[in-house]
């Protein structure tokens, strides 16, 4: 559907974000950057989240010049409070217990980065979600599963984690890793991406 005006390269490993470009149709090439993903002092979530994305596409541009580079990254927020990926199955119990019954917000940032167009540009998507209430043995059940274990907040909601939600507010994919729709507006806006026809 549609085609890119340039190389595109993803500076991520994710699958999720892989599948969401695959879908669309478009060729790319995956470098995944090596960075520093820690949190700064007293940074929020928005601000890290837009960091990150902005630090790993332009790393990746660096070598890139030519390429447009899309960086992306996220986190999911408790009361201001990062919660990453889990360590280990019993902090992954602990995000899960901790987020039961209440709103959290889950913020994407992406970037795109490309040189030879002057192109430098970072934004972010937050969607709203709530999550039920359920007993410890189904949230250690849940654990046991390993779905958590990779997912920034220890859950999927595209996978079997998606029984937790009770629902949401905003965009449905920036909760799996990627605002499709932002994404896309911001490449067909910077002549990035066009239609095919």
């Amino acid at each position: 559907m549609f085609t890119t005006c340039c190389p595109l390269i993803l500076a991520s490993a994710s699958p999720r974000r892989r599948d969401f470009l695959t879908r669309l149709g478009l060729e790319f090439s995956i470098v995944p950057a090596a960075i520093d993903e820690s949190c700064n002092p007293a940074e929020s979530p928005w601000n890290f989240a837009r960091r990150m994305a902005a630090t790993k596409a332009r790393a990746v541009a660096e070598t890139n010049p030519d390429a447009c580079v899309l960086g992306a990254d996220t986190v999911v927020a408790l009361d201001g409070r990062i919660f990453g990926k889990p360590q280990s199955q019993e902090e992954a119990l602990a995000m899960l217990t901790t987020l039961q019954g209440r709103t959290h917000q889950v913020i994407t940032g992406f970037a795109i980065v490309a040189r030879a167009r002057n192109i430098d540009e970072v934004d972010a998507v937050t969607t709203e979600v709530t999550f039920g209430t359920f007993a410890e043995p189904i949230l250690q059940a849940y654990v046991a599963s390993g779905e958590p274990m990779d997912k920034a907040g220890a859950y999927g909601i595209q996978g079997i984690g998606g029984f937790l939600v009770d629902s949401l507010s905003g965009s449905c994919s920036n909760v799996v890793g990627l605002p499709v729709h932002a994404l896309v507006r911001a490449l067909l806006d910077r002549a990035l991406l066009r239609a095919e026809g």
